[in-house]
């Protein structure tokens, strides 16, 4: 039984990635290359469908394309150990939760700031006051 290959356009569609991230992708080697046609069309196979799928995961979850890269080539390989999957996603658990501080302690400024505007007519400006500090 021959596989079923799609245009890059029903790939988008199938994965919900735009035919400029799938070329993106392709480029920066996550995904493999994609067949051609005689007339230059790309062609991806099933299992081409399911990295990109993985990709898109994997990205909407904050990874990088380094991190992706790694995550990729453990998925691939059968012999790998899930110590290094979860080391992986750990670290980048952490790097996540220092973002949420730094959002946290810039809320916390910000509606300080807020906080100590009168908001009337005048032209001083609490807000711009503590942005020069």
């Amino acid at each position: 039984m021959m596989a079923t290959l799609v245009t890059i356009g029903q790939a988008a569609k199938q994965t919900g990635l735009s035919a400029k991230m799938i070329r993106h992708y392709e480029e920066a080697g996550l995904l493999h290359k994609a067949n051609r046609t005689e007339a230059g069309y790309r062609l991806y196979n099933s299992q081409q469908l399911q990295q990109l799928n993985f990709i898109r995961q994997a990205r909407a979850l904050g990874f990088s394309i380094a991190q992706v890269s790694s995550l990729l080539d453990l998925w691939r390989d059968p012999q790998r150990s899930s110590k290094e999957v979860k080391q992986l996603a750990e670290q980048h658990l952490d790097e996540i939760k220092e973002k949420v501080a730094e959002l946290q302690q810039m809320q916390q400024i910000l509606q300080q700031l807020a906080d100590s505007c009168c908001a009337d007519d005048q032209p001083q400006c609490a807000i711009l006051d503590g942005l020069q500090k």
